[in-house]
């Protein structure tokens, strides 16, 4: 059995960098999905990860009103489900469950509509429709 020249190893190389790159990119509703479960956490970091650069502080104001309550994730999952020029739209079903003084509210996931942008090299949430 012979060995790869060097142009072949470089190039077997360089297409096993781009598919393991290519496999850790999020989708558009994978970004979405942790985005909710940052705030579900009160995870500020991942919550800024997740978000666009015009979008942090608003994000930021989202994670504050989760301040005073314990939340948790029901059956949630997005889609991707259009396009608004370079942005991706997606939209998500199930619902966060905030608990205040003992107090449950539920709040339903598919009433927005969040916008997705590519930027820095990664899918980031960057507001609603």
């Amino acid at each position: 059995m012979s060995l790869p020249s060097t142009r072949q190893f470089v190039l077997m190389s360089l297409v096993v960098l781009a598919l393991v790159a290519c496999g850790n990119q999020d989708t558009p509703a994978q970004t979405v999905e942790g985005y909710i479960q940052a705030l579900v956490d009160k995870d500020a970091d991942s919550l800024v990860n997740h978000s666009c650069a015009a979008w942090e502080e608003d994000a930021m104001t989202e994670l504050d009103s989760f301040g005073a309550v314990s939340a948790t994730l029901e059956n949630a999952g997005c889609r991707t489900t259009g396009e608004d020029g370079d942005a991706r739209l997606v939209t998500c079903t199930g619902s966060i469950v905030a608990t205040y003084n003992d107090e449950q509210r539920e709040i339903t996931l598919d009433r927005q509509t969040y916008r997705v942008v590519y930027e820095g090299g990664e899918w980031r949430v960057c507001g609603y429709q």
